[in-house]
């Protein structure tokens, strides 16, 4: 039996190629921005943080069965802004909850740079069905 061609960043173990997660976060991060490792940590802590607590409000089902079980997340990139703002707007369209962070401006980037997109938590399947073609940051 072969592994599925994705399972080493997806749900899938690569020692057997099982789903793993039920539900996972995803992070999705601008590649065009160039930030800093420090930036770019407290960017995606922020889409982590507040699609969390979109998730909570609007599907607390979703959160409730994330947060109990690994918290799973995963962080992919996409090239530019227009992508992220496509893939937010099709998340809207089918109701999943996310978050886009724009930053401050305090120190890298100029204020209201849209820098990353936070997604769920949400169920695995539907997760790869908007970002399981993105790759790994």
């Amino acid at each position: 039996m072969g592994l599925p061609v994705d399972f080493h960043f997806r749900n899938f173990s690569p020692v057997d190629g099982k789903q793993m997660y039920d539900y996972k976060q995803v992070l999705v991060v601008r590649s065009d921005l160039k930030m800093g490792k420090g930036k770019l940590a407290v960017q995606v802590a922020h889409a982590a943080v507040s699609s969390a607590e979109n998730t909570r409000k609007q599907r607390k089902e979703w959160f409730d069965a994330w947060f109990g079980a690994n918290q799973a997340k995963i962080c992919v990139k996409v090239n530019d802004e227009k992508e992220l703002r496509l893939l937010k707007g099709r998340l809207d369209e089918m109701g999943i909850p996310n978050s886009l962070i724009q930053d401050a401006g305090l120190t890298q980037l100029e204020p209201g740079t849209t820098t990353c997109l936070g997604i769920g938590p949400l169920p695995s399947e539907t997760a790869d069905r908007y970002t399981g073609e993105l790759k790994l940051f």
